[in-house]
């Protein structure tokens, strides 16, 4: 056998054990599955897991944006127009988020932890300046002390308005940003303090806000599933809420939005307890995009999460009293407001009634700018990218006793809407890249078997066709018979004898 066969039947026997190993492995899944259990184990909020202290200490800068709807026309609403309003800011401030007093429960199947805010004013990304600048907005105490009143007699009533009128409270003041955002002390809570001193006598949107927490949360760790990881086991000792009216609507599902199980996939829901919203969310895919190289899903509410129970009966439970329900788009939380009439919805009144958006002049929502949604690297579950937007609306309407609100029209009243964004940084992305990269080399490593088998084959049908073309040697020479016909003597060689037996000649044959 020569050399050239030798390596012939080398290569046919490399590239079938290639093939054969290779498509085995593709078929079994052996290395998916590999680096799917290597995931499912560092991916958990055990002390010694890689995400642990990310969790703990979030990298990416998280801003908090607050916009304002200034009331152009205060006067012509109390009088029976509709409202004009016109957006500022704006008003941007840095957020800063770690978690404080992490305990581990359970043998380290559960976390505690406490979750503060601090906030820090960024210039450099706002419109204006919030002390300096200011806003007409509707007066709030002076909403929610009239919707206090609004079971009490007329004569009750009456009195208190008059009270109020001495005091030359308005329907709408007049305040810098800041004040409306962090507190002033306000002339009406101050007088309602004499009486009830558990009230406090100021006022702001993020009042008592800075610095503190929205209660106090025991996490799974994913320990012992990883689809548990990061889901909240109790909010301040609680499993289940009491404000609303169905049990499923005080369920609280899901995880803070901070992070998510490993190996999401693009048709199932993911679930966000909201503490700000009293209540649980849940995020539909939309889409698949990149953000710093890195290929993400965008989740996002859809619209059946405040649509109507008429529309979607299991909203239902979010009406308190029980049948008390607004329409497609708008959340009442006062149930969980202290009793004022706050109603929440996505800004501008996104994916809302039209009436809603149509009561007030200045609204208007698109999906670029209003909506909420998250993007996660669906391998990790990490969010790569945030964007929580939700705006905070007061109902106005007539209350007989107070002779202010006797010709303005039943209104959700928009106040301002916050856009709080976060975005990986550049040493995470870095790494994430890399982390993905390494994932991607060894779940394929199997193709990689593959493909090179199907070289090793490709060039054993090259060598297989030269083979069968080559031209021959000496080696592969061999005698055949030609012809036993003497030949004819002719003049040159009559003088020479003539020769006995057979003519032979060489000629090559295949061997």
């Amino acid at each position: 056998m020569t050399r050239r066969s030798c390596a012939i039947y080398a290569t046919g026997i490399v590239c079938a054990h290639l093939l054969i190993v290779g498509i085995a492995l593709l078929v079994a899944q052996v290395f998916q599955t590999m680096i799917h259990n290597r995931l499912k184990k560092e991916l958990t909020l055990t002390e010694k897991s890689q995400v642990f202290e990310s969790w703990k200490n979030p990298p990416p800068p998280v801003y908090m944006e607050y916009y304002f709807f200034n009331v152009t026309n205060p006067g012509e609403f109390v009088a029976g127009k509709r409202a004009s309003v016109k957006q500022i800011g704006p008003y941007t401030y840095r957020e800063y988020r770690p978690r404080e007093n992490v305990t581990f429960l359970e043998n380290g199947t559960k976390v505690y932890a406490l979750n503060p805010k601090t906030f820090v004013f960024v210039p450099e990304k706002s419109a204006g300046d919030p002390k300096v600048d200011i806003l007409t907005t509707v007066n709030i105490p002076y909403v929610a002390v009239m919707n206090e009143l609004n079971s009490y007699s007329f004569f009750l009533r009456s009195f208190v308005s008059m009270y109020m009128n001495s005091l030359g409270v308005e329907l709408f003041i007049n305040r810098t940003v800041h004040e409306f955002l962090w507190g002033f002390k306000d002339p009406l809570l101050s007088k309602v303090k004499t009486m009830k001193p558990e009230v406090d006598e100021y006022f702001g949107l993020m009042w008592k806000k800075n610095g503190t927490h929205e209660g106090q949360f025991v996490f799974h760790t994913g320990e012992q599933n990883y689809m548990d990881y990061g889901k909240i086991d109790t909010w301040n000792g609680l499993r289940q809420m009491s404000w609303w009216s169905s049990n499923q609507s005080n369920m609280i599902n899901g995880t803070d939005g901070a992070v998510f199980h490993p190996l999401i996939n693009r048709n199932e829901l993911l679930y966000i307890f909201a503490a700000d919203l009293c209540r649980s969310i849940h995020l539909a895919f939309v889409e698949d995009v990149e953000v710093k190289g890195i290929t993400a899903y965008r989740f996002a509410p859809p619209r059946d999460v405040l649509m109507s129970p008429s529309e979607n009966p299991v909203n239902e439970g979010f009406c308190v009293p029980a049948g008390d329900c607004l329409g497609t788009g708008v959340l009442k939380v006062s149930v969980c407001r202290d009793g004022a009439p706050i109603v929440v919805s996505f800004p501008h009144f996104y994916q809302a009634d039209p009436a809603y958006i149509n009561a007030v002049e200045g609204m208007n929502p698109n999906k670029e700018e209003h909506e909420t949604y998250l993007d996660l690297q669906p391998t990790t579950g990490v969010p790569i990218r945030a964007c929580k937007r939700a705006q905070l609306n007061i109902i106005l309407k007539r209350v007989q006793g107070f002779p202010k609100t006797r010709f303005i029209n039943h209104t959700i009243f928009p106040i301002m809407f916050v856009n709080e964004t976060a975005t990986i940084d550049d040493d995470s992305a870095a790494q994430m890249r890399m982390l993905l990269l390494i994932v991607n080399i060894v779940s394929n490593f199997p193709l990689f078997i593959v493909g090179m088998g199907i070289i090793l084959l490709m060039v054993l049908v090259v060598l297989f066709c030269r083979n069968r073309q080559k031209k021959p040697t000496k080696d592969d020479m061999a005698y055949t018979q030609v012809s036993d016909k003497p030949e004819q003597p002719t003049e040159a060689s009559s003088n020479k004898p003539a020769r006995n037996g057979s003519y032979i000649a060489m000629s090559p044959v295949e061997t």
